[in-house]
């Protein structure tokens, strides 16, 4: 595709996201585009200095030669940092004060690529942020009478310093399978732990290829798990860590080869950060397990709901004073990671948690994961508005029955609450729904399923 039709508003449109920019590589994001958006980046951002990484796709090194060519071009000065996790990325841009670009799409497939912006300090920017105006900003060069300069180093051992800096390690030695999804935990998770004496590692696809030749890098897919569940239980280990492409979430498998969800993890950190800093306040947005703020509230913490999505973590965080949120899709924030989400972190804590005791994992967790979920569906509808509004004429005059249009819909009871919210870029219903036992969670799933499926194409 010629860099005009790149450059279009409807391919603009198409690529900006909420959060980042995505897109397929060639017809939707080149080399071309990756420069005027650098440009672009400093003009609106006004960043003297800015960090870029990339991931292990075979397009990222270029996007990002190219990103940093036309940052430099309007008189930002360029650090390039190499192969990195987003984490790292993070990081450096904490670290040094910058702002920074990471090249990557994350779990999209290998014709993907895209770029997460940050300000100095791992600052978001999305949408409402900053995001829209660079998108804006794209279609004119932008050059200033000073060239910026474009040089290169290495974060990695000092972000390695830095994560064990946050999280303490009991005298227990530990087995850790962990799957890397051919991802930039390939690269971070032997650096991490080369030096930690009680973890002998057990690695799974560490060699960096975006074109992901053994399963996609997302692990919110059940199907992406399989190995890694079958390696825990062949190693007799006692934990197993999966990665997504860039290395910002984690998931976790227990000694017994079953997957722990997020929210249960979110639990468990929540319970460790609360133990460092009693009375502190934790995120957690509103498709996480019922369990998180009830555990906080316990444990004298104060719990706060926020919409899903980084920038709303992060924007709630720094409203609040937040030592710590979480996610249900497998991202978990720190205060002291400079509000930022780390995959790598969120591991280490559960790593640390197990290390304190003599029990397993599932053992460990057992009091973090309190009800049945039905992890998230999603359904194709064409009038996604029309289903959901069905939905709140259906549900909001039952008995015992509480709605809210925080993000999407919420319709909650005593026993169970489900979530219906619309993809920000497909035609897609996403429904996640929480029960105090399965019988009452499948019934629940089964009749929305249902309502939602009637219209589906």
């Amino acid at each position: 595709m010629p860099e005009s039709a790149t450059l279009s508003p409807d391919n603009l449109h198409a690529i900006f996201k909420a959060y980042d920019v995505r897109g397929t590589v060639g017809d939707q994001l080149d080399e071309a585009l990756a420069e005027r958006i650098g440009g672009a980046f400093v003009a609106i951002t006004g960043a003297p200095t800015v960090v870029v990484g990339y991931d292990m796709r075979p397009s990222s090194p270029g996007l990002a030669g190219a990103f940093a060519q036309g940052a430099a071009a309007a008189g930002a000065d360029v650090v390039i940092i190499g192969l990195a996790s987003t984490d790292q990325l993070y990081y450096a841009s904490g670290a040094l004060g910058h702002a920074g670009a990471m090249f990557t799409a994350s779990h999209n497939p290998a014709a993907y690529n895209g770029i997460k912006m940050c300000r100095a300090g791992a600052a978001p920017i999305g949408m409402e942020t900053g995001l829209a105006e660079i998108r804006d900003a794209v279609a004119t060069v932008h050059r200033a009478s000073r060239v910026g300069t474009i040089t290169e180093t290495d974060v990695l051992a000092g972000y390695v310093q830095h994560l064990h800096g946050l999280v303490g390690w009991g005298p227990r030695q530990l087995k850790v399978v962990i799957d890397a999804g051919n991802g930039m935990a390939g690269l971070t998770a032997p650096a991490v732990f080369a030096e930690m004496g009680a973890v002998e590692m057990v690695p799974m696809y560490f060699e960096l290829d975006g074109t992901f030749p053994n399963h996609e890098a997302n692990p919110i897919e059940p199907a992406n798990l399989v190995d890694l569940q079958k390696r825990v239980l062949a190693e007799g280990a006692d934990i197993g860590l999966a990665f997504d492409g860039d290395a910002d979430r984690c998931f976790l498998v227990d000694e017994r080869g079953e997957l722990v969800t997020p929210s249960t993890l979110t639990g468990l950190i929540a319970a460790r950060e609360l133990a460092r800093e009693p009375g502190a306040t934790i995120i957690h947005n509103l498709i996480t397990s019922r369990a998180v703020p009830q555990i906080v509230t316990e444990l004298g913490g104060t719990p706060v709901r926020t919409r899903v999505g980084h920038s709303y973590i992060k924007a709630t965080m720094a409203e609040t004073g937040a030592i710590f949120g979480g996610e249900h899709s497998g991202h978990f924030y720190f205060r002291d990671f400079w509000k930022a989400d780390s995959g790598m972190l969120a591991a280490l804590h559960a790593l640390a948690a197990l290390s304190e005791t003599d029990g397993t994992l599932s053992e460990l967790l057992a009091d973090y994961d309190r009800f049945a979920s039905s992890g998230e569906i999603n359904s194709t509808v064409a009038d996604q508005s029309g289903v959901v509004e069905a939905l709140v004429e259906a549900w909001s005059s039952r008995d015992g029955v509480q709605v809210d249009r925080l993000d999407g819909l919420t319709v909650a009871h005593e026993d169970w609450w489900f979530n219906v919210r619309a993809s920000n870029t497909e035609p897609l219903l996403r429904l996640n729904v929480e029960g105090r036992d399965d019988q009452t969670m499948a019934g629940i799933r089964d009749e929305v399923l249902a309502e939602i499926r009637r219209d589906a194409k």
